[in-house]
């Protein structure tokens, strides 16, 4: 066996490479006690869906997955049928990183991108994609996608996601909200969960905590609860169905439970915006987003780019070939910040 080393130096290519923060680890320590009921008919599971119904002040209906992809794709294959199409941004993570899974799962369901700066849709731009529809001869629009916060860590106001919910459903469609980082726009925008999603007329969630500190933290929460019919033998199908539950259901009740979901959120929020500060007088260098979450998208000089990189730092290039993403994670430090803006410095 290799020796690993002890300390892992923390990095801003994903919050998804951060660790299991305390307060899920702690609650993975204590559901892994005895015998309980798998499949999710254990205690755990019960309080950590009551826990999310608390937390949307709702009596929705959850159901844990493995992963994002997962309650994204699912999510979609309970909105539509085959035939249909959901509309969705061109930088949709749906389009650009699950390997084609919404039309799997939607057995043909296709998805029909449209373009909107900083990552953002606008009612009009739903309007005019249904209205381009081709009756018949091209795929039916059945479902509105959104992201929360966008992959251009931008966030929807409460009044953005009503307006856009209110044009899908005036045309006969549903709303689906991708919400793998849907904390980071609750902490950045200080509103209650409710307020962006089915108070704005969002239909069905997927909700993730995995970025946020929590592992296998994520969940496909249906508001309209005869949407719920049969979502179970979807998520068996797919091979989605935790036996041991309770260690899903674990991260939501260390999270959840003590609010740290928020503390985490922002802090790594408050993290990206120091970044975004110290990053953008170097020369050369121009913010490509508003920074409103915990995502910093900024063009760099190649020269520094790759003297970053040279250097072991890593993250993504992620806009043509200069414009970098850095996340930032619960456990990003001013230090992790300090370190990284003194050798971009010395390089531009």
């Amino acid at each position: 066996m290799p020796t690993l080393p002890v300390r892992r130096p923390r990095h801003f290519a994903s919050d998804n490479n951060s660790g299991v923060c305390p307060e899920a680890w702690a609650a993975l320590q204590e559901v892994n006690s005895g015998h309980l009921a798998g499949y999710g008919d254990d205690p755990w599971t019960a309080r950590a869906c009551d826990l999310i119904r608390e937390f949307f002040e709702t009596p929705c209906e959850v159901f844990f997955v493995f992963n994002g992809t997962a309650a994204n794709a699912l999510a979609l294959a309970t909105l539509c049928r085959p035939y249909h199409a959901v509309l969705c941004h061109e930088h949709a993570h749906i389009r650009h990183d699950e390997c084609g899974a919404p039309a799997f799962f939607g057995g043909g369901t296709s998805l029909h991108t449209i373009a909107g700066e900083h990552g953002k849709l606008r009612p009009r731009e739903i309007d005019a994609a249904v209205r381009d529809h081709f009756p018949l001869h091209s795929s039916k629009p059945g479902a509105l996608s959104l992201t929360q916060t966008t992959e251009c860590g931008t966030v929807y106001r409460p009044r953005e996601i009503q307006a856009l919910s209110a044009v899908a459903h005036r045309h006969g469609l549903r709303v689906h909200l991708d919400g793998a980082r849907f904390a980071n726009a609750v902490a950045s925008l200080g509103v209650a969960p409710a307020d962006l999603s089915w108070r704005a007329g969002v239909d069905i969630l997927s909700l993730g905590l995995t970025k946020n500190g929590g592992l296998h933290a994520e969940a496909i929460v249906v508001f309209d609860r005869e949407l719920a019919r049969d979502v179970d033998y979807r998520i068996k199908q797919a091979g989605q169905l935790a036996s041991k539950m309770r260690f899903l259901a674990a991260s939501w009740i260390g999270l959840l439970g003590t609010g740290a979901w928020l503390t985490h959120a922002r802090h790594a929020n408050t993290m990206a915006r120091k970044l975004a500060t110290a990053l953008q007088p170097l020369k050369g260098a121009r913010l490509l987003h508003p920074t409103q979450a915990n995502g910093v998208f900024i063009d760099l000089p190649p020269r520094v780019i790759q003297g970053l990189h040279r250097r072991g730092w890593h993250f993504y290039v992620f806009e043509g070939e200069t414009g970098c993403r850095l996340m930032c994670s619960w456990d990003t430090t001013e230090s992790d910040i300090e370190a990284l803006v003194a050798d971009a410095r010395t390089l531009s």
